[in-house]
């Protein structure tokens, strides 16, 4: 038996990666940096918890609009607290150098 698992993702990952696109133009030190949003979309994705998913739609569809309200919320406060973590230590790296 073949079992293809690959459908299977974490919800927060496209909302975290769009996220970070964002609010990229609001962090000049970092948003030239591949690596450096690509670090902000980790730290931001490790503060909340996985939701693994299978389809959108289905997922969606059964939350109610609390939890929408406070996955939106959530997901803000993940990403805020990445971007300035992420260039807290980047600048600190730049004054160790």
């Amino acid at each position: 038996m073949t079992t293809d698992f690959t459908s299977i993702y974490n919800h927060h990952e496209r909302i975290i990666f769009g996220a970070v696109m964002d609010y990229a133009s609001n962090y000049p030190e970092i948003r030239d940096d591949d690596d450096l949003l690509a670090d902000v979309a980790c730290v931001a994705l490790n503060r909340l918890p996985p939701r693994y998913i299978r389809h959108e739609v289905d997922f969606v569809f059964y939350l109610t609009d609390r939890e929408r309200h406070e996955m939106d919320l959530a997901t803000k406060e993940a990403v805020g607290y990445a971007f300035e973590f992420v260039a807290a230590r980047a600048a600190l790296r730049a004054r160790q150098q």
